[in-house]
């Protein structure tokens, strides 16, 4: 647990060894660093100084999730939160207050809490390893550093330089560290580490924190000195223009910050735990604790993957179409170490798409991130071409071109006699079903077995999720290469089954047609786009709509016409049809490639909303209720997400969460499309989404699976 030793100098060495793969803060490690503490005071007469290190490959890797997303929300529940945090800051207290120097020796990364364990520490020492990461991550996960971290840190750093750690989650290697003062030295080995903290110790017998100094004064200035209080005066304001108001624990960040430094140590503990506690009981922490780290860790894991299949690595990779998707898929292998072949119908094209991966290597060398050779490495990798025969030996090949079925039929059949024997092929469609793609494959050495969808989502450098859709005949081998491939290029995968739209695309078409109903319906555009940012959408949804151009959605609808009357299902066009006919047909803007669509896009300055749209959607006397504009884009989505499920296009909840989140940009607070229901409760849901489809029509009806839910008594 917490190996005990103490050598001929009088210098005890705590190593850290919780039982599994990590260390984390749990009642177990608790119990244990309580125990520790009493025997140090206990033999503190015979002890010169203490290291703290790891026996773990990392040092120390935060709280226990678990426990913390057991924690209910009564007020039984929240004293005992309370309490637990007063025990964990009184450990830390003893600890840096034993008159002894007590060194940190940091083997590898320090996360949240384990970082907050190292600020309890005098003086800090790092393995100068790249791979090690030292952050507060608590903000992406609806939390606070809990255990003296915010406290700790601001009196370390000051309440302006200390933001960015705190508020953002700033992530740092140990060079960082270092010149941002989490860190005091750095060492080469193991071995150094502990003689440099050895040495230290001799060095510093009446060492101390600076904030138990006589004379301490907050580094930067105090709160209501001149520098300090116009950055604590605007810093609420700019904070909740970013947040919306969505995300508490930024604001408890900054307030724990803010007060924590008006007051002594110990009572700014006490601040620190009570906001802790208020975020802790909360249902968004737990809706960011269940989707960024439970479901994230699933997916990882490979929970969708077929099971007992090799792990495959791709070694030579081919896209068709050096377009603004063929040039950022190529960039995706190239900055992985993957040698990738890009063509397009002439070499001009290839090597315009291959430009774009040389700017941002041109970005990062600016930045400091790559040399010049490490670049021109990159580079290389991808190779330009218009020949065909250069896809010879390819493992993996990926269609990116228009969405046009003839087009990517055309380019897939042109390129399978250059696929290796035992590779896939892939189309990055995000619309146009698997299945009948598939067919392009007939009559060649490789089958509808070895074809996939691979959805990547623009821009690729950017957007972390990859959509994989498995066609009808997508055999277990090839959906297994295809997850490996996706996580090889580093990013994160979910898996689907074939249908129109699949799941990212059908959920956020959702989005965008609800905002262009509620322009139909004669809402203001302003309001319209400020809902859907107010909700926590990343961008609103004309926007976005302008970005698509409504030419291709008005084809879509077209073509989900065709295919539902040719399957004998009865159509129904959505209201927001008639908004995109006008835009395109009645005005001539289609959108931003067409120069003109929602926005207006003057070439010298911002984007602004068309004025004509007042004279030509909105009506007098329309007063839509914003509560109602604020649930019809979140109960939209969550829908047409709990159909998917019920439809099978989706397999899991997870692959939902996650997919709703980063594929589509449902809010973060939320959890994701499902989550947000748990987080409304089904049975609330299900009643708000029968008043909004009897205000405002059958696609807010409540779909079976939700209805069976409620009755089995459960979550999904």
């Amino acid at each position: 647990m917490i190996n005990y030793t103490r050598n001929e100098l009088g210098i005890v060495t705590l190593t850290i060894d919780m039982p599994g793969k990590v260390n984390v803060i749990n009642q177990a490690f608790k119990e244990a660093l309580a125990a520790t503490v009493a025997r140090l005071y206990a033999e503190r007469e015979q002890i010169v100084g203490v290291i703290l290190t790891s026996a773990k490959s990392t040092f120390f890797a935060g709280a226990d999730l678990k426990e913390l997303l057991a924690i209910g929300g009564s007020q039984a529940d929240k004293a005992a939160c309370f309490a637990m945090l007063q025990a964990n800051h009184q450990m830390l207290r003893q600890l840096e207050t034993l008159q002894r120097p007590v060194v940190c020796a940091m083997n590898g990364s320090a996360l949240g809490g384990g970082l907050e364990i190292a600020l309890a520490c005098h003086y800090r020492i790092c393995l100068d390893n790249p791979k090690i990461e030292i952050s507060f991550p608590e903000v992406t996960l609806g939390l606070l550093p809990g255990a003296g971290g915010v406290i700790r840190t601001v009196r370390m750093l000051g309440l302006q330089e200390a933001m960015p750690y705190l508020v953002e989650g700033k992530k740092m290697k140990p060079a960082q560290a270092l010149k941002a003062g989490f860190v005091q030295a750095l060492a080469q080995t193991a071995e150094e580490m502990l003689q440099l903290a050895q040495a230290w110790i001799l060095a510093n017998p009446d060492a101390a924190q600076a904030w138990d100094s006589a004379g301490y004064k907050l580094p930067g200035g105090a709160v209501n000195s001149a520098k300090i209080l116009p950055m604590v005066q605007v810093a609420p304001a700019m904070l909740r223009a970013k947040t919306r108001g969505n995300f508490p624990a930024p604001e408890a960040i900054l307030a724990t910050m803010v007060e924590g430094a008006q007051v002594d140590f110990d009572n700014a503990l006490i601040i620190e735990a009570r906001y802790f506690t208020q975020l802790a009981t909360g249902q968004v922490a737990k809706n960011m604790m269940n989707a960024f780290f439970f479901q994230m860790q699933e997916i990882q894991a490979g929970k969708s993957r077929p099971k007992d299949l090799p792990k495959w690595r791709a070694s030579k990779v081919g896209i068709l179409g050096a377009g603004m998707m063929g040039a950022g898929i190529a960039w995706a292998n190239a900055s992985c170490g993957i040698a990738c072949v890009l063509k397009d119908v002439s070499l001009a094209a290839a090597e315009k798409g291959r430009h774009y991966s040389a700017k941002l290597l041109e970005k990062q060398v600016k930045q400091g991130r790559k040399s010049e050779a490490q670049a021109q490495e990159v580079l290389q990798l991808i190779t330009a071409t218009e020949s065909v025969e250069s896809l010879a030996g390819c493992d993996l090949i990926i269609e990116a071109v228009y969405e046009n079925r003839d087009l990517k039929a055309r380019v897939t059949r042109e390129a399978l006699p250059m696929l290796a024997a035992g590779g896939l092929m892939a189309s990055n469609t995000s619309t146009l079903p698997i299945t009948g793609l598939a067919q392009a494959l007939e009559g060649s050495q490789h089958s509808a077995a070895d074809f996939i969808g691979l959805h990547f989502f623009s821009p690729v450098d950017k957007m972390q999720l990859v959509e994989i859709i498995k066609g009808q005949q997508t055999s277990s081998a090839c959906l297994a290469k295809a997850f490996d491939y996706v996580q090889q290029i580093g990013k994160i995968p979910i898996v689907v089954n074939d249908a129109r739209g699949f799941f990212t695309s059908r959920v956020f078409g959702c989005f965008v047609q609800e905002a262009l109903a509620m322009i139909g319906e004669g809402v203001p555009a302003a309001m319209v786009e400020n809902a859907a940012l107010a909700v926590g959408m990343p961008v609103g949804a004309l926007a976005v709509q302008d970005e698509v151009s409504m030419t291709l959605t008005l084809s879509i609808a077209a073509q989900a016409k065709l295919d539902a009357e040719a399957a004998g299902q009865a159509w129904q066009a959505h209201p927001a049809q008639w908004v995109a006919e006008r835009m395109v047909q009645e005005f001539q803007r289609a959108g931003k490639a067409a120069g003109a669509g929602f926005y207006e896009y003057p070439q010298d300055g911002k984007k602004f909303l068309w004025p004509g749209l007042r004279a030509a959607f909105e009506k007098e006397g329309v007063q839509l209720p914003w509560q109602d504009m604020l649930d019809r884009i979140l109960y939209i989505q969550s829908l047409e997400t709990l159909r998917c499920l019920e439809e099978n296009v989706l397999e899991s909840v997870v692959d939902a969460n996650i997919g709703s989140i980063f594929g589509i940009g449902f809010p973060a607070w939320t959890g994701g499309a499902l989550q947000y229901v748990n987080h409304v409760g089904l049975t609330t849901f299900a009643a708000r989404a029968e008043e909004l489809q009897a205000k405002y029509g059958e696609r807010f009806a409540i779909p079976a699976i939700l209805k069976e839910k409620i009755a089995a008594g459960d979550v999904l």
